[in-house]
């Protein structure tokens, strides 16, 4: 880990958002608390099962969680800058910290080398795919992890750089699958239980009218090993201060109640109560959109600047996972993601869809024909 290293060809600092891939913010893949785990985490629904293992020093943890944040945005920056991704990033840990808010003493830069020792050590085993590859074996979330340091008068080691190479299973996910989705900047002040309810409505709710989700199935998502009881009295905690960025929770325990009303309107047939207590997620009110100029893609309307008198933002293209599911059933063959992007490029010069969802597939439609696969 004292290996020095060069002080040139620095990925950082970082000058976008922070970024997060959609698979390691819907599913429990890191240890709630900042306290060793040695207890493996697992997961399984109908479609995805996770297994996390871990090191001599535990479970990587929702805070270990922020270097690959970090690093994940810096690809993605590249990416925006038409740059090849690299799979090894260099970064100053005065970056890092400035990034997700922390002071930069010397308990920090023993943190950060602490979560790389965990991010290392942690194996991980899902039947998730990443970039149209599946992996039956673990892997670790960094295969490398290097730091470089000097030292002062007294023999106090002073960090100064930290070098990290991705696993590939995550490298593939950002640079092939691109389902990424960019993260408040409030995020890092969250507590852990309030970090996983933002990524799950993050991930679930976009800015549909509401998600919901049964109590006990969002407690798994979570990761929480509470008592079920003492999970949704921290829930009822988080209702009363609403601290989810872009997000407001209601738990709903109560079938005449408002929250119940709300489901009910979305055509769903399930009844909250006492024994079947749903969580339901909001988008957060929306500021009033101001007029900017927005230059058009050439590839479906020329080089022509145009004036949007109520412009789109990314966060009005969000679509659901129902969405995405209806895509890969109609149109089979055709990389999802690939047009959802080329979707959002087009969208974005023009007046927000009331329907993400029917504006994505009404595209993807005119997409097909316009390129037939072949035959």
């Amino acid at each position: 880990m004292a290996e020095q290293m060069a002080l040139t060809n620095l990925d950082s600092p970082l000058h976008g958002k922070v970024k997060g891939e959609r698979s390691v913010m819907a599913f429990p893949f890191f240890a709630l608390s900042k306290g060793r785990r040695m207890q493996p985490i697992t997961y399984s629904d109908d479609y995805v099962s996770i297994e996390v293992r871990p090191s001599q020093t535990g479970v990587a943890t929702i805070y270990d969680k922020e270097i690959l944040l970090y690093i994940a945005s810096l690809l993605v920056s590249q990416m925006k800058r038409m740059e090849t991704p690299s799979q090894e990033y260099s970064f100053t840990a005065h970056d890092f910290l400035r990034v997700i808010g922390g002071n930069r003493s010397a308990r920090s830069y023993q943190r950060i080398n602490g979560a790389l020792e965990r991010l290392q050590g942690t194996q991980i085993k899902t039947n998730i795919e990443a970039g149209g590859e599946g992996e039956d074996g673990f892997f670790s979330w960094v295969s490398e992890a290097k730091m470089s340091y000097t030292k002062t008068a007294d023999g106090t080691k002073r960090l100064n750089r930290v070098k990290v190479r991705l696993c590939d299973w995550l490298y593939r996910a950002l640079i092939k699958d691109q389902k990424i989705l960019t993260y408040d900047v409030s995020y890092f002040q969250l507590s852990p239980i309030e970090r996983r309810l933002y990524e799950i409505a993050r991930v679930h709710c976009g800015q549909q009218r509401f998600f919901h989700i049964g109590l006990e199935k969002l407690q798994r998502k979570v990761g929480s090993e509470d008592r079920t009881a003492k999970f949704k009295a921290a829930l009822k905690e988080v209702q009363a201060r609403q601290p989810i960025p872009e997000y407001d929770l209601l738990v709903v325990d109560d079938p005449h109640s408002d929250g119940a009303r709300l489901i009910q309107s979305g055509g769903f047939s399930v009844t909250p109560g006492k024994r079947n207590p749903m969580v339901v997620f909001k988008p957060k009110g929306r500021p009033r959109r101001q007029q900017v100029e927005i230059e058009a893609p050439g590839s479906f309307e020329g080089d022509v600047p145009q004036i949007a008198s109520e412009p789109c933002r990314a966060s009005d293209l969000e679509v659901s996972p129902y969405a995405i599911e209806q895509a890969s059933r109609l149109f089979p063959g055709y990389d999802k993601y690939a047009v959802l992007e080329e979707w959002k490029r087009w969208a974005l010069t023009k007046e927000p869809p009331k329907r993400p969802d029917a504006a994505f597939l009404a595209f993807f439609s005119t997409y097909a024909k316009r390129h037939p696969l072949p035959n």
